[in-house]
């Protein structure tokens, strides 16, 4: 899918949680709703700490590991960039812009269109 960023999103993290499938997380506080999707805080056990979607801790013996790799990276992009979405998912897509940057942008963010040319 091809969209056109209808409003500029800066992205919030500055360092953002990177797992690896099997890695060990600890469940952090309440879940959060948002835009109907549930959210889960975790933090990994070597100290990073952020949001994912509620099916992606899995439970193990003593706690819950990420079922997949996952990374919570926002994409930075302005009003009426183009992307290139890969996969979508809890409201979000992980984009690519033309130079080839990717992460995550909101859904509520985006405008379908036609391809973008590469340069």
């Amino acid at each position: 899918m091809h969209y056109e960023v209808t409003q500029t999103w800066t992205a919030t993290e500055a360092d953002p949680l990177r797992l690896r499938a099997g890695d060990p997380i600890e469940l952090e506080g309440p879940a959060d709703e948002r835009d109907g999707h549930r959210w889960l805080r975790v933090r990994s056990r070597t100290g990073g700490a952020g949001w994912v979607p509620e099916a992606l801790p899995m439970p193990r013996a003593g706690g819950y590991v990420a079922a997949v790799d996952y990374t919570a990276r926002e994409l930075t992009c302005r009003a009426g960039e183009r992307v290139r979405a890969l996969r979508e998912g809890h409201g979000w897509a992980w984009c690519e812009k033309e130079d080839g940057t990717s992460g995550w942008v909101p859904l509520g963010h985006l405008r379908e269109t036609r391809a973008y040319r590469a340069h």
